[in-house]
């Protein structure tokens, strides 16, 4: 019978963990913005602001010693103070996930929050709705970023080549790059640098439905839903840079 116990504890530990709340820090310059925010995810059951702040050292302490599960980020992602913090997270192994908060206005600094390796992009100007919803979606795994500006950080990245990765890009398909093949790399390649499926055909002299095919393929062995996904994932390793 002592046997059949260690199931049922791993199972409660895990239950456990689940009805914790989303640990949740808010990094912002304006303060009307800042109290905004923390007021705001406070009264959502499984959300917990740990500390709202636009202060570098406490934001530095609290990834260290609190280790929150997410950081949403008001600061520029070219910003120096803001580099530190995704260099703090990668040096302390934290599990903090961060998702930056962008100004529409501001379109390039997408480009520079995803190749530091954010997990999400939200413009302050989004609604309430999908502002929750992102928290819940990047703490889960996911990757947020709609569509539109996936798109724009796709387009930009193509006019930026040559620039080197960030230290602090997460690993992911890089990882995964072994099991493609030769023919796949150059895929994901155009890919991350905008290509549609056409015009990948026509530059690499095969049928549309051959390019199709090969996405496929591609995608189950990376772990992805789609183009935009896998996209995504590329720029986050620099691989839209590859020649």
């Amino acid at each position: 019978m002592k046997g059949n116990r260690a199931p049922v504890a791993n199972a409660d530990r895990i239950a456990d963990k689940e009805s914790q709340p989303i640990r949740v820090l808010v990094v912002e310059d304006q303060s009307l913005f800042r109290d905004g925010l923390t007021n705001l995810l406070s009264g959502q059951d499984d959300l917990e602001v740990v500390s709202a702040t636009d202060s570098l050292p406490v934001v530095l302490e609290q990834i260290s010693k609190n280790r929150p599960d997410i950081a949403l980020i008001g600061w520029a992602a070219s910003s120096p103070d803001c580099q530190k913090v995704f260099n703090a997270i990668q040096d302390t192994k934290a599990p903090t996930r961060v998702i930056m908060l962008v100004k529409d206005d501001k379109k390039e600094d997408f480009v520079e929050a995803v190749r530091q390796g954010c997990c999400g992009i939200v413009p302050k100007q989004t609604s309430t709705e999908l502002l929750l919803k992102s928290i819940r979606k990047v703490h889960a795994g996911e990757f947020w970023l709609d569509r539109m500006t996936t798109a724009d950080v796709i387009r930009r990245l193509a006019r930026r080549a040559g620039a080197p990765p960030s230290q602090g890009a997460r690993t992911g398909l890089r990882e995964n790059a072994a099991a493609l093949s030769q023919r796949e790399m150059e895929i994901v390649v155009l890919v991350a640098q905008g290509y549609k499926n056409k015009e990948m055909a026509e530059r690499m002299f095969i049928s549309e439905q051959t390019v199709k095919n090969h996405l496929h393929n591609i995608f189950d062995k990376v772990g992805v839903s789609d183009r935009l996904e896998l996209a995504l994932y590329a720029i986050h390793n620099g691989l839209h840079e590859a020649s």
